[in-house]
């Protein structure tokens, strides 16, 4: 093939999507990366408005502006590397995707509310992006671009009916972190307790509600591409969740339930609220300390892996025992120590789940993962709506289908989460062209299946970056109250010996 006629690689096409056409879907995916690392200027700083581009027309238009620009650029870059050599090709498809996602960037960075947050989870969602694009990404995951200090004071004091400072003994303008709904700032009280006191955007709400007027058409057009996709009660469960992270009254309460659940926890800490300078729009719990995400990817194989059985535990533990999942697995959203001990952050998106709603989950596993019954499975699948009975599938195929998600626990031995199991599970989702591609259009996701897909689309990512090893089979069958296996780690003795202390039962 000659020069003239090199294709823009699939890489870089697939950054090309923020163009016209899917200015959306694209843009989301690159949001607010470098914004920390670059510098951005706080928003509209010193004028009193948190977040711009509050309404849903300006929103829309900044994104189509976007795909505006990012059209033209295309054009650009295809007729630079027509007569270009193979190198100087990778050269300028490298720097393409680096400007494109600068652009977006600049549009969506100081956005704030769902897109951002919708960002955040495709940063650390997708291995199949460039290295260098996803080092860039990790920013995404940790800080977003904070509001002006005098902003978040302001929210203060209208709250709490007092200056920060003179609510605290000491005060830090400077946030600790900013996310897509709000800030944290360090404090310690008058009584000398170190605090964290994330303090909401003002306008949030606002701009929130119009990202989320969005979804239904979203939504509404992935179900021409997905005819099993019902997407009306999936939208109506996606909107309940992040409407839910604006009331900071229910993330304490949230964070209440898994701090009581998990107290003197041997393994997992979650900090306590301080009711006192909390209230709808300001969540003050105990300051925690740890290493980063970042900072744990650089620890040993033995620490990681003992991180990431926290983590597992955690989750599916909270999930079968609690029954409440929350529902971000955010690399932000933890703090660790070494011997595998890590702090959980951020209660916002938390799903309650009643033993009627939980009872699917153990059947599905009892038919895939204990009787390996392909005709049970395909039977409780239909029942809960995975999948509509009339669809022409085999149970075989049904089971290879929906069988991926149980491959850490179908088999007695170590398995290691690598990157690509990520990428897979990503494919089982949205790849209409791959093996799958007709029951996956076909395949519905119900409501109460919404959050906890992301222990697969999240949760399982952050495993493949950690390479976590482990016997999860093992470590499942301890969790799971319908099969309650004695532990199998010395994690799992440890945290049965506190269970017995408690005289509850809690593990």
């Amino acid at each position: 093939m000659t020069p003239a006629a090199a294709p823009v690689t699939d890489r870089a096409r697939r950054f090309l999507a923020v163009g016209a056409g899917g200015a959306l879907v694209g843009a989301v995916g690159l949001a607010v990366w470098r914004a920390r690392r670059r510098g951005a200027a706080p928003p509209e700083t010193g004028t009193g408005v948190a977040v711009r581009h509050r309404s849903l027309g300006a929103r829309n238009a900044r994104l189509v502006g976007v795909g505006a620009r990012a059209s033209g650029a295309l054009a650009v870059h295809r007729a630079r590397r027509v007569f270009a050599d193979a190198e100087r090709r990778e050269h300028l498809d490298r720097e393409f995707e680096l400007r494109t996602a600068e652009q977006v960037a600049d549009a969506l960075g100081q956005m704030k509310g769902a897109l951002m947050k919708l960002g955040q989870m495709v940063s650390y969602l997708d291995q199949g992006l460039p290295e260098h694009v996803r080092l860039a990404l990790a920013d995404l995951q940790r800080d977003a671009p904070p509001m002006h200090p005098e902003l978040a004071a302001d929210v203060v004091e209208a709250e709490l009916g007092a200056r920060p400072e003179e609510l605290f003994d000491r005060w830090d303008p400077e946030p600790l972190a900013a996310a897509s709904i709000g800030q944290v700032h360090r404090a310690v009280t008058h009584e000398g307790e170190a605090v964290a006191v994330k303090v909401q955007y003002p306008g949030i709400d606002e701009a929130v509600g119009a990202d989320l007027r969005n979804v239904d058409l979203v939504f509404a057009g992935l179900a021409q591409l997905f005819p099993g996709l019902d997407h009306r009660p999936l939208v109506s469960e996606l909107k309940t969740r992040l409407a839910e992270e604006l009331d900071y009254h229910n993330e304490a309460r949230n964070q209440s339930l898994f701090a009581a659940t998990y107290d003197g926890h041997p393994f997992i800490q979650v900090p306590k609220v301080v009711a006192r300078y909390s209230t709808a729009r300001v969540l003050t719990t105990e300051l925690a300390v740890g290493a980063t995400w970042d900072e744990l990817l650089g620890w040993s194989s033995h620490e990681r892996d003992l991180a990431a059985e926290t983590l597992y535990r955690f989750a599916f533990g909270s999930l079968y025992r609690l029954g409440a999942f929350n529902g971000d697995p955010h690399p932000g959203n933890y703090l660790f120590r070494p011997g595998g001990r890590v702090t959980f952050l951020d209660f916002g998106l938390v799903r309650h789940f009643t033993d009627d709603e939980l009872r699917p989950f153990e059947e599905l596993i009892r038919a895939m993962v204990l009787d390996r019954d392909p005709a049970a499975f395909r039977r409780t699948v239909e029942q809960i709506g995975l999948l509509r009975p009339d669809e022409p599938f085999s149970d075989d195929l049904v089971s290879e289908y929906f069988g991926h998600f149980y491959e850490l626990v179908l088999h007695d031995g170590d398995y290691t989460v690598e990157p690509e199991y990520a990428s897979e599970t990503v494919r089982r989702f949205f790849d209409q062209r791959g093996p799958y591609g007709e029951i996956m259009r076909a395949a519905n996701v119900p409501p109460t299946f919404v959050i906890i897909q992301r222990i697969n689309l999240g949760l399982y990512a952050l495993f493949g970056e950690l390479r976590a090893t482990g016997n999860w089979r093992r470590l499942a069958e301890e969790i799971w109250p319908f099969v309650s296996a004695p532990p199998s780690t010395p994690m799992g003795r440890a945290i049965e010996a506190w269970a017995a202390a408690r005289g509850d039962g809690s593990a």
